[in-house]
Protein backbone atom coordinates (compact mmCIF):
# COMPACT_ATOMS: atom_id res chain seq x y z
CA UNK A 1 0.00 0.00 0.00
CA UNK A 2 1.43 3.28 -0.68
CA UNK A 3 2.18 5.85 2.14
CA UNK A 4 1.97 9.37 2.33
CA UNK A 5 4.96 10.45 3.76
CA UNK A 6 7.10 9.03 1.00
CA UNK A 7 5.74 11.67 -1.58
CA UNK A 8 7.47 14.47 -2.92
CA UNK A 9 4.54 16.41 -4.23
CA UNK A 10 0.84 16.02 -3.48
CA UNK A 11 -2.53 17.04 -4.53
CA UNK A 12 -5.63 16.69 -2.28
CA UNK A 13 -8.80 17.28 -3.40
CA UNK A 14 -11.43 18.42 -0.92
CA UNK A 15 -15.38 17.97 -1.91
CA UNK A 16 -17.87 20.77 -1.00
CA UNK A 17 -19.85 18.33 1.16
CA UNK A 18 -16.90 17.81 3.51
CA UNK A 19 -16.20 21.05 3.48
CA UNK A 20 -19.77 22.87 4.07
CA UNK A 21 -22.35 21.89 6.59
CA UNK A 22 -25.33 20.89 3.81
CA UNK A 23 -28.14 22.05 6.34
CA UNK A 24 -26.72 25.87 7.51
CA UNK A 25 -24.33 26.64 4.74
CA UNK A 26 -21.67 27.12 7.29
CA UNK A 27 -18.01 26.53 7.42
CA UNK A 28 -17.36 23.04 9.09
CA UNK A 29 -14.26 24.96 10.86
CA UNK A 30 -13.52 22.57 12.87
CA UNK A 31 -12.79 20.01 10.42
CA UNK A 32 -10.76 22.23 7.97
CA UNK A 33 -8.55 22.77 11.28
CA UNK A 34 -7.70 19.41 11.18
CA UNK A 35 -6.84 18.96 7.65
CA UNK A 36 -4.56 21.88 7.89
CA UNK A 37 -2.35 20.49 10.61
CA UNK A 38 -2.04 17.31 8.26
CA UNK A 39 -1.15 19.72 5.94
CA UNK A 40 1.40 20.61 8.32
CA UNK A 41 2.68 17.27 9.31
CA UNK A 42 3.49 16.54 4.92
CA UNK A 43 5.15 19.30 4.76
CA UNK A 44 7.22 18.81 7.84
CA UNK A 45 8.08 16.23 6.52
CA UNK A 46 9.72 17.54 3.22
CA UNK A 47 6.15 17.42 0.85
CA UNK A 48 5.09 20.21 -1.32
CA UNK A 49 1.25 19.99 -0.96
CA UNK A 50 -1.54 21.64 -3.37
CA UNK A 51 -5.34 21.80 -2.60
CA UNK A 52 -8.06 21.50 -4.87
CA UNK A 53 -10.78 22.68 -3.15
CA UNK A 54 -14.72 22.96 -3.52
CA UNK A 55 -17.03 25.17 -1.83
CA UNK A 56 -17.22 28.60 -2.97
CA UNK A 57 -20.43 28.44 -4.54
CA UNK A 58 -21.75 26.65 -1.46
CA UNK A 59 -20.50 28.79 1.21
CA UNK A 60 -21.50 31.57 -1.34
CA UNK A 61 -25.19 30.13 -1.67
CA UNK A 62 -25.22 30.30 2.12
CA UNK A 63 -24.62 33.87 2.39
CA UNK A 64 -27.02 34.73 -0.06
CA UNK A 65 -29.59 33.11 1.23
CA UNK A 66 -29.52 31.23 -1.79
CA UNK A 67 -31.88 27.71 -2.35
CA UNK A 68 -29.95 25.00 -1.62
CA UNK A 69 -30.68 23.23 -5.40
CA UNK A 70 -29.12 23.95 -8.75
CA UNK A 71 -28.65 27.58 -9.25
CA UNK A 72 -29.40 29.26 -12.48
CA UNK A 73 -25.98 30.32 -14.35
CA UNK A 74 -26.21 33.99 -13.30
CA UNK A 75 -26.77 32.61 -9.53
CA UNK A 76 -23.91 30.07 -9.11
CA UNK A 77 -21.76 32.43 -10.69
CA UNK A 78 -22.80 35.49 -8.11
CA UNK A 79 -22.79 32.66 -5.35
CA UNK A 80 -18.98 31.74 -6.64
CA UNK A 81 -17.84 35.43 -6.23
CA UNK A 82 -19.03 36.09 -2.88
CA UNK A 83 -17.87 32.73 -1.42
CA UNK A 84 -14.75 32.58 -2.94
CA UNK A 85 -13.28 35.20 -0.65
CA UNK A 86 -14.58 33.36 2.34
CA UNK A 87 -13.14 30.02 1.17
CA UNK A 88 -9.74 31.63 0.76
CA UNK A 89 -9.73 33.54 3.90
CA UNK A 90 -10.74 30.21 5.71
CA UNK A 91 -7.91 28.13 4.29
CA UNK A 92 -5.63 31.30 5.16
CA UNK A 93 -6.96 31.77 8.78
CA UNK A 94 -6.52 27.66 9.51
CA UNK A 95 -2.75 27.59 7.89
CA UNK A 96 -1.12 30.35 9.10
CA UNK A 97 -1.39 29.16 12.96
CA UNK A 98 1.35 26.79 11.34
CA UNK A 99 3.19 29.33 9.52
CA UNK A 100 2.46 27.97 6.38
CA UNK A 101 1.54 30.79 3.84
CA UNK A 102 -1.34 30.12 1.24
CA UNK A 103 -2.59 31.45 -2.20
CA UNK A 104 -5.72 31.37 -4.69
CA UNK A 105 -5.43 29.79 -7.87
CA UNK A 106 -8.25 30.01 -9.88
CA UNK A 107 -8.14 28.22 -13.47
CA UNK A 108 -10.10 27.16 -16.10
CA UNK A 109 -10.44 24.52 -18.77
CA UNK A 110 -8.83 26.61 -21.33
CA UNK A 111 -5.66 27.13 -18.89
CA UNK A 112 -4.96 23.40 -19.40
CA UNK A 113 -6.45 22.66 -23.35
CA UNK A 114 -4.25 26.34 -24.35
CA UNK A 115 -0.46 25.36 -24.30
CA UNK A 116 0.88 28.50 -23.73
CA UNK A 117 -1.89 29.08 -20.64
CA UNK A 118 -1.25 25.53 -19.47
CA UNK A 119 3.02 26.40 -19.43
CA UNK A 120 1.81 29.65 -17.60
CA UNK A 121 0.35 27.63 -15.21
CA UNK A 122 2.57 25.38 -14.59
CA UNK A 123 5.13 27.63 -13.93
CA UNK A 124 3.02 29.64 -11.88
CA UNK A 125 2.33 26.95 -9.23
CA UNK A 126 5.63 25.65 -9.53
CA UNK A 127 6.85 29.06 -8.52
CA UNK A 128 4.47 29.16 -5.65
CA UNK A 129 5.70 25.71 -4.22
CA UNK A 130 9.40 26.63 -4.18
CA UNK A 131 8.99 29.16 -2.10
CA UNK A 132 6.83 26.76 0.32
CA UNK A 133 3.20 28.07 -0.54
CA UNK A 134 0.20 25.98 -0.55
CA UNK A 135 -1.59 27.13 -3.32
CA UNK A 136 -5.17 26.75 -2.88
CA UNK A 137 -6.49 25.57 -6.74
CA UNK A 138 -10.75 26.02 -7.23
CA UNK A 139 -12.13 26.56 -11.25
CA UNK A 140 -13.24 29.52 -11.61
CA UNK A 141 -17.00 29.20 -11.33
CA UNK A 142 -17.44 33.38 -11.62
CA UNK A 143 -16.63 33.31 -15.53
CA UNK A 144 -16.97 29.33 -16.53
CA UNK A 145 -19.70 28.89 -18.40
CA UNK A 146 -20.92 24.84 -19.26
CA UNK A 147 -18.65 25.01 -22.71
CA UNK A 148 -15.76 25.95 -20.78
CA UNK A 149 -15.53 24.37 -17.60
CA UNK A 150 -14.19 21.34 -15.86
CA UNK A 151 -17.75 20.80 -14.34
CA UNK A 152 -16.19 18.92 -10.95
CA UNK A 153 -13.08 19.31 -9.41
CA UNK A 154 -11.95 15.42 -8.96
CA UNK A 155 -10.87 15.94 -13.10
CA UNK A 156 -9.54 19.48 -12.52
CA UNK A 157 -7.68 17.85 -9.42
CA UNK A 158 -6.01 14.95 -12.16
CA UNK A 159 -5.10 18.05 -14.63
CA UNK A 160 -3.51 20.17 -11.17
CA UNK A 161 -1.75 16.49 -10.44
CA UNK A 162 0.07 16.62 -14.03
CA UNK A 163 0.56 20.20 -14.39
CA UNK A 164 2.54 20.34 -10.84
CA UNK A 165 4.07 16.72 -11.48
CA UNK A 166 2.73 15.52 -8.00
CA UNK A 167 3.66 11.77 -7.60
CA UNK A 168 0.20 11.26 -5.49
CA UNK A 169 -3.40 12.56 -5.85
CA UNK A 170 -6.00 12.23 -2.92
CA UNK A 171 -9.57 11.86 -3.43
CA UNK A 172 -11.38 13.42 -0.26
CA UNK A 173 -14.96 11.86 -0.80
CA UNK A 174 -17.97 10.70 0.93
CA UNK A 175 -16.80 6.94 0.09
CA UNK A 176 -13.90 5.17 1.36
CA UNK A 177 -12.65 3.87 -1.92
CA UNK A 178 -13.92 2.53 -5.29
CA UNK A 179 -16.95 -0.10 -5.12
CA UNK A 180 -17.99 -3.00 -7.12
CA UNK A 181 -21.64 -1.10 -6.78
CA UNK A 182 -22.89 1.68 -5.04
CA UNK A 183 -22.27 0.63 -1.78
CA UNK A 184 -25.29 2.75 -0.71
CA UNK A 185 -27.47 0.66 -2.22
CA UNK A 186 -25.90 -2.49 -2.25
CA UNK A 187 -24.70 -3.66 1.12
CA UNK A 188 -22.72 -6.23 -0.62
CA UNK A 189 -20.90 -4.39 -2.90
CA UNK A 190 -17.09 -4.92 -2.93
CA UNK A 191 -14.52 -2.34 -2.43
CA UNK A 192 -11.02 -2.64 -3.91
CA UNK A 193 -8.36 -2.28 -2.42
CA UNK A 194 -5.82 -1.01 -5.13
CA UNK A 195 -6.73 -1.13 -8.62
CA UNK A 196 -3.69 -1.72 -10.95
CA UNK A 197 -5.49 -1.40 -14.59
CA UNK A 198 -8.53 0.91 -15.04
CA UNK A 199 -10.37 -2.00 -17.14
CA UNK A 200 -13.54 -2.04 -19.36
CA UNK A 201 -15.22 -3.77 -16.12
CA UNK A 202 -13.96 -1.58 -13.75
CA UNK A 203 -15.40 1.43 -15.58
CA UNK A 204 -18.56 -0.69 -15.94
CA UNK A 205 -19.28 -0.72 -12.18
CA UNK A 206 -18.58 3.09 -11.79
CA UNK A 207 -22.12 4.84 -10.62
CA UNK A 208 -23.06 8.09 -9.47
CA UNK A 209 -22.47 9.85 -6.21
CA UNK A 210 -25.00 10.72 -3.63
CA UNK A 211 -24.01 14.07 -2.08
CA UNK A 212 -26.34 16.85 -2.65
CA UNK A 213 -23.28 19.13 -2.30
CA UNK A 214 -21.44 17.68 -4.61
CA UNK A 215 -20.91 17.65 -8.30
CA UNK A 216 -18.62 14.24 -9.09
CA UNK A 217 -19.56 10.99 -8.82
CA UNK A 218 -17.64 7.47 -9.43
CA UNK A 219 -17.29 8.20 -12.70
CA UNK A 220 -15.66 11.53 -12.41
CA UNK A 221 -13.44 9.49 -9.60
CA UNK A 222 -12.59 7.15 -12.35
CA UNK A 223 -12.10 9.48 -15.41
CA UNK A 224 -9.41 11.48 -12.40
CA UNK A 225 -7.92 8.46 -11.70
CA UNK A 226 -7.21 7.72 -15.78
CA UNK A 227 -5.63 10.96 -15.95
CA UNK A 228 -3.15 10.99 -13.42
CA UNK A 229 -2.29 7.25 -13.47
CA UNK A 230 -1.37 8.12 -17.28
CA UNK A 231 1.19 10.61 -16.32
CA UNK A 232 2.47 8.76 -13.69
CA UNK A 233 0.87 10.05 -10.53
CA UNK A 234 -0.69 7.27 -8.19
CA UNK A 235 -4.37 8.29 -6.85
CA UNK A 236 -6.27 6.99 -3.50
CA UNK A 237 -10.24 7.24 -2.76
CA UNK A 238 -11.07 7.42 0.99
CA UNK A 239 -13.68 8.68 3.20
CA UNK A 240 -12.86 12.61 3.75
CA UNK A 241 -15.31 13.38 6.76
CA UNK A 242 -13.66 12.09 9.52
CA UNK A 243 -11.12 14.26 11.60
CA UNK A 244 -7.74 13.95 10.11
CA UNK A 245 -8.23 12.23 6.70
CA UNK A 246 -4.80 12.24 5.91
CA UNK A 247 -3.33 11.11 8.69
CA UNK A 248 -6.65 8.24 9.20
CA UNK A 249 -5.36 7.40 5.52
CA UNK A 250 -1.16 6.84 6.32
CA UNK A 251 -2.77 4.90 9.23
CA UNK A 252 -4.62 2.58 7.48
CA UNK A 253 -7.85 3.59 6.84
CA UNK A 254 -9.72 2.34 4.14
CA UNK A 255 -9.14 3.43 0.74
CA UNK A 256 -8.98 2.64 -2.90
CA UNK A 257 -5.21 3.42 -4.54
CA UNK A 258 -4.84 3.56 -8.27
CA UNK A 259 -1.14 2.41 -9.06
CA UNK A 260 0.97 4.40 -11.76
CA UNK A 261 3.61 2.14 -13.33
CA UNK A 262 6.15 5.13 -14.11
CA UNK A 263 7.13 7.84 -12.49
CA UNK A 264 5.56 11.64 -13.37
CA UNK A 265 8.92 12.88 -14.85
CA UNK A 266 9.03 9.81 -17.12
CA UNK A 267 5.40 10.35 -18.21
CA UNK A 268 5.91 13.36 -18.96
CA UNK A 269 9.13 13.20 -21.23
CA UNK A 270 7.57 10.55 -22.78
CA UNK A 271 4.64 12.83 -23.77
CA UNK A 272 7.18 15.36 -25.10
CA UNK A 273 9.24 12.80 -27.16
CA UNK A 274 5.74 11.72 -28.69
CA UNK A 275 4.61 15.08 -29.97
CA UNK A 276 5.01 16.20 -33.64
CA UNK A 277 8.08 19.14 -33.76
CA UNK A 278 7.36 22.15 -35.17
CA UNK A 279 10.99 23.37 -35.82
CA UNK A 280 14.14 22.60 -34.41
CA UNK A 281 17.75 24.41 -32.71
CA UNK A 282 20.84 23.31 -33.16
CA UNK A 283 23.49 23.49 -30.63
CA UNK A 284 27.04 24.14 -30.41
CA UNK A 285 29.45 21.22 -28.71
CA UNK A 286 29.28 22.87 -25.09
CA UNK A 287 25.69 22.92 -24.94
CA UNK A 288 25.35 19.67 -26.32
CA UNK A 289 27.21 18.34 -23.36
CA UNK A 290 25.74 20.39 -20.81
CA UNK A 291 22.53 19.13 -21.60
CA UNK A 292 23.53 15.81 -21.45
CA UNK A 293 24.22 16.21 -17.86
CA UNK A 294 21.02 16.89 -17.34
CA UNK A 295 20.94 21.33 -17.87
CA UNK A 296 18.42 22.98 -19.27
CA UNK A 297 19.13 24.72 -22.96
CA UNK A 298 20.38 28.09 -22.71
CA UNK A 299 20.46 30.46 -25.72
CA UNK A 300 24.08 30.91 -25.67
CA UNK A 301 25.04 27.45 -26.48
CA UNK A 302 21.90 27.62 -29.63
CA UNK A 303 23.90 28.17 -33.22
CA UNK A 304 20.45 27.86 -35.46
CA UNK A 305 17.01 28.28 -35.56
CA UNK A 306 14.79 26.89 -38.06
CA UNK A 307 11.27 26.37 -38.54
CA UNK A 308 7.98 28.63 -36.95
CA UNK A 309 7.06 27.77 -33.65
CA UNK A 310 4.95 29.67 -30.77
CA UNK A 311 6.01 29.59 -26.96
CA UNK A 312 5.26 25.68 -25.71
CA UNK A 313 5.73 24.28 -28.85
CA UNK A 314 7.69 20.99 -28.83
CA UNK A 315 10.86 21.68 -31.21
CA UNK A 316 13.63 19.15 -32.04
CA UNK A 317 17.00 19.34 -30.78
CA UNK A 318 20.11 19.07 -32.79
CA UNK A 319 23.83 18.39 -32.13
CA UNK A 320 26.80 20.30 -33.92
CA UNK A 321 26.38 17.84 -36.55
CA UNK A 322 22.92 17.76 -37.22
CA UNK A 323 21.96 14.42 -35.33
CA UNK A 324 18.67 14.28 -33.20
CA UNK A 325 19.71 14.72 -29.43
CA UNK A 326 16.10 15.14 -28.09
CA UNK A 327 13.21 17.34 -28.14
CA UNK A 328 11.65 19.51 -25.67
CA UNK A 329 8.91 22.77 -25.47
CA UNK A 330 10.38 25.67 -26.11
CA UNK A 331 9.93 28.94 -24.05
CA UNK A 332 10.38 30.87 -26.52
CA UNK A 333 8.89 31.80 -30.32
CA UNK A 334 11.06 31.02 -33.06
CA UNK A 335 11.26 34.95 -33.74
CA UNK A 336 12.30 35.14 -30.60
CA UNK A 337 14.82 32.14 -30.41
CA UNK A 338 16.16 33.90 -33.31
CA UNK A 339 16.85 37.09 -31.43
CA UNK A 340 18.55 35.42 -28.82
CA UNK A 341 20.39 32.58 -30.02
CA UNK A 342 24.13 32.48 -28.80
CA UNK A 343 23.49 35.70 -26.64
CA UNK A 344 24.05 34.66 -23.11
CA UNK A 345 20.90 34.86 -20.27
CA UNK A 346 21.58 38.12 -18.99
CA UNK A 347 21.22 40.18 -22.23
CA UNK A 348 18.15 38.55 -23.54
CA UNK A 349 15.85 41.64 -21.89
CA UNK A 350 18.09 44.00 -23.98
CA UNK A 351 17.55 42.18 -27.24
CA UNK A 352 13.30 41.27 -27.17
CA UNK A 353 13.09 44.70 -24.82
CA UNK A 354 11.64 42.98 -21.94
CA UNK A 355 12.77 40.53 -19.26
CA UNK A 356 12.22 36.83 -20.43
CA UNK A 357 12.92 33.03 -19.21
CA UNK A 358 16.44 32.22 -18.87
CA UNK A 359 15.97 28.98 -20.30
CA UNK A 360 15.33 28.49 -24.04
CA UNK A 361 14.17 25.16 -23.28
CA UNK A 362 13.87 24.15 -19.43
CA UNK A 363 15.18 20.74 -18.35
CA UNK A 364 12.14 19.64 -16.85
CA UNK A 365 10.14 20.43 -21.02
CA UNK A 366 12.99 17.99 -22.29
CA UNK A 367 13.72 14.66 -23.29
CA UNK A 368 16.41 13.23 -24.31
Amino acid sequence: MATLTKAKRLVIKIGSALLVDRSTGDLRKDWLEGLAQDVAWLKAGGADVVLVSSGSIALGRGALGLPNTDLPLEQSQAAAAVGQIRLARAYEDVLSPHLIKTAQVLVTLEDSANRRRYLNSRATLGQLLKLGVVPIVNENDTVATDEIRYGDNDRLAAQIALTTGADQLILLSDVDGFYSDNPHSNPAAERYDVIDEITPEIEAMAGEGVSGLSKGGMITKLLAAKTATSGGCAMAITEGSVMRPLTALENGANATWFTAQVTPQLARKRWISSMKPQGSVMLDQGAANAMAHGNSLLPAGVTAVDGTFERGDPIEVLGPGGQKLGQGLSAYTSAEATAIKGAQSSTIESLLGYAGRTALIHRDDLAL
